[in-house]
């Protein structure tokens, strides 16, 4: 039997995870973090230390497409499924490199939104585009020779219709628009999460890098829970525990951290004393 008969039964050797999607359906708290640094060996740390995904930040990180790739198959070597938030022009490379998910800065707009389910979906038969939730007919170039697909051992039919369930789109709320129309961005078929940025929410805001500001607070906690009354995903940074459990009540599920944050703070302790051993 060929490779594409072996993949119905062998999901876990196919390039692609899926598993995100269903992931953030569950109504389950998890929690994942960026990380900025082109490096796959970070990649796979983060993900024996027990994160629920990482978002491979290539909208402020410096990998170009190649390292991307591997910090990819690092990603789904150590079993963590791996986002890329990545600008509008670099869609279809990181989704035919791989990416379980896509995370999309600055949609401030449902129709924004739509547009952007159907550059991640791909067209099928009958008009369907797939997706946890559906999204309509989809308009993804198709091309079976990438490492999505195994570079063609995993193409056809069956690709697309993997592609199309087992992808995540993440769009992201960052100005005062983008809040007041997060209940309809939210409810658009084919946006699986919807993810505040507070530090751009608040320069948009008028308060430079103070996000703690209580206008500012107020915005997130208006938008988390107009995306949670529509159903939708609502996620944000959070940098504490304290920070998690105040935007939990407000409805947030999907948290990450920040690798240089984490790394940095580490760092100082150590050069501090430090407040732990490392074990080895």
């Amino acid at each position: 039997m060929n490779a594409q008969g072996n993949s119905a039964g062998n999901e876990q050797h196919l390039p692609l995870d899926t598993r995100l999607p269903a992931m953030l359906r569950s109504g389950q708290r998890l929690r994942g973090v960026f990380n900025g640094i082109p490096s796959p060996a970070l990649v796979e740390m983060c993900a024996y230390a027990g994160f629920d995904f990482i978002i491979i930040d290539n909208e402020h990180g410096s990998a170009d497409l190649q390292t991307t790739e591997h910090m990819l198959r690092a990603a789904r070597a150590s079993g963590v499924p791996a986002i890329v938030r990545c600008l509008e022009q670099d869609i279809s490379r990181n989704l035919d490199m791989g990416a379980s998910g896509l995370m999309i800065p600055m949609v401030n707009t449902a129709a924004h939104a739509a547009r952007l389910v159907q550059r991640v979906r791909y067209p099928q038969a009958g008009g369907g585009g797939g997706g946890g939730g559906g999204g309509g007919g989809g308009q993804r170039g198709s091309a079976f020779s990438t490492r999505a697909a195994g570079y063609g051992a995993f193409g056809g039919p069956a690709h697309t219709q993997r592609s199309n369930a087992g992808i995540a789109l993440v769009v992201m709320v960052e100005t005062p628009e983008a809040v007041a129309n997060a209940g309809a961005i939210a409810a658009v078929p084919g946006v699986d999460a919807v993810f505040i940025g507070p530090n751009d929410l608040a320069h948009s805001m008028g308060h430079e890098n103070r996000w703690t500001d209580a206008p500012v607070q107020q915005a997130i906690e208006q938008a988390l829970r107009a995306i949670a009354a529509a159903g939708n995903c609502p996620g944000i940074l959070a940098l504490t525990h304290q920070d998690e459990a105040r935007y939990a009540e407000s409805g947030a599920r999907y948290f990450a951290n920040v690798t240089t944050g984490l790394i940095s703070q580490a760092l100082r302790d150590a050069a501090q004393g430090g407040p732990s051993p490392i074990r080895y």
